[in-house]
């Protein structure tokens, strides 16, 4: 390694080192009341290494913490080294740890259930003599269908408060934004569905015989259902509570994902935490490597410097490249010091 790739290389230690201002460490300290932390990014990033990390260091400090993926693609149990698919799973070597892969299929056909049951409960009430087959089939075949179970079972999981802490896995950065922005589109729909079925109601009344006002199940089934969105727009939009890492390496496309996304983020009202720079090349795999490598530092230093511009004050921490897989709680154990010290 020549005298100037040297200094380029210590060049880009320094930078890495200059772009945390604030760490993860001391962002979660200055947070004391954040319970749902989300992971996200482009695809091959390191989202479920960086969830893994934060997930560790939170329940190595007494908080029962669980750790779970909304990834359809998940990766927790290859993470961890054990099956965590389907159910709430201790971490073996980690106390107070769950990991829980959500069974998208699962999360899909009680979806499926659960719109059978209203579908046919609306159409005994509106005395309607058809099958509800038809009417669910168009309710499950929309491209959204799959986020918007997904997202239901994510926000039982944090309804149901039975840990201090939840982590989210997400998945690839558009399909997340996807799924926390369901909170928003139901909203909308659920007030127009509600305006629709109180002008119905009006009419169905007004040419009933009787004019007996009676119970609407869907509209009973409506306005439970905002409530419901409603709580979970306010945890998902509360900066106290919530916060949502950006995930990223020093390349271009990684970094114009996050770009783009973060100020959507912002605009919906969802508390950015920050940005996590994954597997960043130290300065002693520099030293009499081969030309890839070298050609690989200098590329990372301009993008560094990019990163520097684009998200002055955000970024947590940056992580090195490590020699081998993270694979297992010993090693998430060691490379949790890149992140919390």
């Amino acid at each position: 390694m020549t005298t100037t790739e040297t200094a380029r290389a210590a060049t880009n230690d320094r930078k890495a080192a200059a772009l945390v201002e604030t760490s993860m460490a001391d962002y979660v300290a200055a947070h004391p009341g954040l319970r749902y932390t989300f992971f996200g990014g482009k695809g091959g990033v390191g989202k479920t290494v960086m969830a893994g990390m934060n997930a560790v260091h939170l329940a190595r400090t007494g908080k029962r913490t669980l750790l779970a993926s909304t990834n359809p693609v998940h990766s927790l149990s290859g993470l961890l080294g054990q099956d965590v698919f389907g159910k709430p799973t201790p971490v073996k070597g980690v106390d107070n740890l769950w990991a829980f892969e959500i069974d998208t299929h699962d999360a899909i056909e009680r979806s499926k259930r659960e719109i059978r049951e209203k579908i046919q409960w609306f159409l005994k009430f509106a005395e309607i003599s058809t099958k509800a087959d038809e009417f669910v089939e168009a309710a499950t075949m929309n491209p959204a269908f799959e986020e918007s179970a997904m997202f239901e079972n994510m926000i039982d999981l944090m309804f149901n408060d039975e840990y201090d802490v939840y982590v989210f896995d997400t998945a690839p950065t558009a399909n997340a934004r996807r799924l926390l922005g369901m909170s928003k589109v139901y909203g909308l729909w659920v007030d127009k569905m509600l305006k629709s079925r109180e002008e119905a109601q009006s009419l169905r009344e007004s040419l009933s015989f009787t004019k007996k006002k009676e119970q609407d199940p869907l509209m009973l089934y409506l306005v439970d259902f905002r409530e419901r969105i409603g709580h979970a727009r306010e945890l998902l939009t509360d900066p106290e509570k919530t916060a949502f890492f950006f995930v990223t390496l020093p390349e271009a496309l990684p970094i114009a994902v996050i770009r783009r996304f973060i100020d959507w983020f912002t605009d919906f009202g969802i508390p950015v935490g920050g940005v996590v720079v994954n597997m960043v090349i130290r300065t002693e795999e520099g030293e009499a490597a081969p030309d890839f490598v070298r050609n690989r530092i200098e590329m990372q230093s301009g993008y560094l410097d990019e990163i520097g511009e684009r998200f002055p004050g955000q970024v947590r921490a940056v992580v090195p490249l490590f020699d081998s897989d993270i694979r297992g709680v010993a090693s998430i154990n060691s490379a949790t010091a890149s992140v919390f010290g």
